[in-house]
């Protein structure tokens, strides 16, 4: 009786095996890499913000201008700039002055070296510079401003008493970035040219110390 009961409880999960094999070969295979849900997102084009480089400089300074022999002066300039990379930048400027041979008036009471008791001088050039110093200035405890401290050197021509004599600048200067636009420098050069103005070309050394303000863009 019980061997019965055993053959009929194999015979009926025999036969529900074969049921659910059959009825499973009967439905359609999904694929295994097939995704069961598809997504349906829209693609939207971006359009890149366009940042200002602000590679490129323009300012005012004014400063003293010593120029040998006749003593110093109040010199104003226009600086255009641009900058190649972070260290590297190249810079035009122009700038006036007038010269006064006071000095020689009072010696030679019969008159003086130029002309006229002032005479205006002009000059150009354009310059190469490096940034060798990179770093911050503080102003109290919670206000920091990038800083760089520069060299830089170039040719250009300088106009005097109708001379126009190539003229070669070499100094250096610090550069102090209040805003991502707008900076401050101070700048220290040494015009080198010659002249012939009492009876022999010689060359001279004419320093100059400006400040300003530049703008970036």
């Amino acid at each position: 009786m019980r061997q019965q009961q055993h053959l009929a409880a194999l015979f009926a999960a025999a036969a529900t095996l074969l049921a659910g094999t059959a009825w499973a070969q009967g439905q359609p295979q999904q694929p295994g890499n097939e995704q069961v849900i598809q997504p349906e997102v829209e693609r939207r084009e971006l359009r890149l913000p366009k940042f200002p480089s602000k590679d490129f400089e323009v300012g005012l300074y004014a400063g003293t201008y010593g120029t040998e022999n006749f003593g110093a002066s109040g010199v104003a300039g226009l600086r255009l700039g641009y900058h190649i990379t972070e260290d590297f930048f190249v810079q035009g400027v122009f700038a006036a002055t007038k010269v006064s041979d006071e000095a020689f008036r009072q010696i030679f009471p019969g008159g003086g070296v130029f002309p006229q008791e002032k005479e205006k001088l002009t000059y150009y050039n354009l310059s190469a510079g490096y940034n060798v110093l990179p770093g911050e200035v503080f102003l109290g405890r919670n206000r920091a401003f990038a800083s760089q401290v520069y060299v830089i050197g170039g040719v250009g021509s300088t106009k005097f008493l109708e001379q126009k004599k190539q003229t070669f600048n070499l100094g250096f200067g610090l550069r102090v970035l209040f805003h991502d636009r707008f900076a401050w420098q101070v700048d220290l050069r040494d015009h080198v040219y010659s002249l012939d103005l009492l009876g022999k070309r010689t060359s001279t050394q004419n320093l100059e110390l400006t400040t300003g303000f530049s703008y970036f863009f």
